[in-house]
């Protein structure tokens, strides 16, 4: 017997506009809201979903746990995510391989590597 990945769950005191933030970057959509207490975010091409959780207080700190996606124009895309709201963290180039550390609105971090040619 094997798991597979059913959703990434974020705790958050604002579920509603993050999870909103999280669809329009992923190209996704809000496929349930439960009163606003828990938002389910379907991401075209994946088999899993992002989820967003009203948690009264949120884990200080870096999040132990982190999104890495990739993209063709990275700089590009880092200059788009950052003009939607998210900020820059750090930059790394490790023998070639580049990507860059960045927190959403709520402060989670996530990266974003150049995909290879």
């Amino acid at each position: 017997m094997t798991i597979t990945v059913g959703m990434i769950t974020f705790d958050s005191a604002e579920p509603g506009p993050l999870a909103t933030w999280w669809a329009e970057q992923t190209g996704g959509r809000i496929e349930a809201d439960n009163d606003g207490w828990f938002y389910l975010v379907g991401i075209p091409d994946t088999p899993f979903k992002l989820a967003f959780q009203k948690v009264e207080d949120p884990t200080p700190g870096k999040n132990r746990i982190h999104l890495d996606m990739s993209a063709p124009d990275l700089d590009a895309e880092v200059e788009r995510l950052v003009a939607a709201g998210a900020a820059e963290y750090e930059r790394h180039d490790m023998d070639g391989f580049r990507w860059v550390t960045l927190t959403d609105p709520d402060g989670n971090r996530f990266c974003v590597a150049a995909q290879p040619h």
